[in-house]
């Protein structure tokens, strides 16, 4: 029986280290065009995945006379602005913008308040300090007889969290994975130490996001949390090490 290549490229990444130093890492980038013109990637009918998509795309949700925008993505401890407009007769009222995901249990919790203006508008600032894709809702809080508290409709936003990323798959195509595929050049996937095989993550690269799942171990040098095949870089425009957001998403 053949060896999986995760162990198969313990050797591979000891070459790989020495030429990798010449690489320059990208840094993630927020394109300004939402990345419009992109087009979609068919992955092969690998489970699990997606076609790539833009990722710096404003969402937004209207109901209950408010209205809530942001962006869909966000890194790890920056800050990710939400803003609104709420009636004028609500000046001087607090909205709550709550978020509901697997780090809260999956029950809305007080992410940010932001105080409605003269004008009904208000806005406020998030400075993110969970990974992980939350639903976002802005919520009037209401006085303490009220029944129920005016909110919006539920978007979605994805926290990653920066990483970085080598690639891997001239050399090991016909063999198979860790997790028993049989590596292919169009195979979109990603390798990870601890992850279970078949669990999606999404990555955010340079304004474009794909949801990928695990198919290998490793990566085992270069202080690298990700192996990416070659068709997922070639998918998102990386080419060789880059630095990625990244966030496993696990089932409710």
């Amino acid at each position: 029986m053949d060896r999986p290549i995760a162990s198969r490229r313990l050797n591979a990444y000891a070459v790989f280290a020495v030429l990798s130093g010449a690489l320059a890492l990208p840094s993630v980038g927020w394109a300004s065009s939402g990345g419009a013109g992109l087009t979609p990637t068919v992955n092969a009918g690998v489970p699990g995945a997606a076609a790539v998509q833009a990722g710096d795309a404003t969402v937004s949700a209207s109901g209950s006379g408010i209205t809530l925008q942001t962006q869909a993505s966000a890194l790890l401890r920056k800050g990710l602005s939400f803003s609104g407009t709420a009636s004028p007769s609500a000046a001087g009222d607090t909205i709550e913008i709550e978020r509901s995901g697997h780090q809260t249990d999956w029950r809305w919790a007080e992410t940010v308040t932001a105080t409605v203006a003269g004008d009904g508008s208000f806005g406020a600032v998030w400075h993110t300090n969970h990974i992980g894709r939350f639903a976002i809702r802005a919520v009037v809080a209401s006085p303490p007889l009220a029944q129920s508290a005016a909110a919006t409709p539920a978007l979605t936003i994805t926290v990653y969290r920066p990483s970085l990323a080598t690639q891997y798959g001239p050399g090991f195509y016909g063999q198979r994975t860790a997790c028993g595929q049989k590596l292919k050049p169009n195979m979109i996937g990603l390798a990870n130490r601890t992850l279970k095989c078949g669990s999606s993550v999404a990555i955010y690269y340079e304004g474009r996001t794909l949801i990928v799942p695990v198919i290998d171990r490793g990566p085992y040098a270069n202080g690298a949390d990700w192996d990416l095949t070659e068709a997922t870089g070639r998918a998102l425009g990386i080419n060789g090490t880059a630095e990625i957001g990244a966030v496993s998403l696990p089932l409710q």
